[in-house]
């Protein structure tokens, strides 16, 4: 299975019971800033080299005062930090745009994108449940 795939599992994880997906866009992140999921996909988020450092440093850290004062910028969008949690969780909105759904495990980052109008909170399950899996791997 190549890291890509992975983009199609999360986005199933987000189903609803109608069959929906809420998840748009994805992709999967090293904490040492190694992008695992690439552009190729048709549904990859196509974060920039800058905006991958900038993620795995917060991430890493655990500090997120630069989420806090500048935003979440991912493909060039600025989305508004709403809060974080348990210090590997991170979510963010942008009016009209959508929103991101962060969450690292020991090795990787899982982003999302939920667009507007779909549930966050299904969205929010689905990358629960592929960093689930993936801490189980090992990753």
């Amino acid at each position: 299975m190549s890291w890509n795939s992975y983009i199609d599992v999360v986005k199933a994880y987000s189903r609803d019971a109608t069959g929906k997906e809420h998840i748009d866009r994805a992709c999967i992140i090293g904490l040492d800033g190694v992008r695992y999921t690439d552009d190729t996909h048709p549904t990859s988020l196509k974060v920039t080299q800058n905006e991958v450092s900038t993620l795995t440093k917060c991430m890493k850290s655990k500090d997120f005062t630069i989420f806090h004062t500048s935003g979440v910028i991912v493909e060039s969008i600025m989305y508004t930090f709403l809060r974080e949690m348990d210090e590997k969780i991170v979510y963010a909105k942008r009016k009209d745009q959508g929103s991101l759904t962060i969450q690292a495990t020991d090795k990787v980052i899982v982003i999302a994108h939920t667009a507007e109008g779909c549930q966050l909170g299904n969205s929010n399950g689905g990358v629960q449940k592929i960093c689930d899996y993936l801490e189980s791997v090992g990753y």
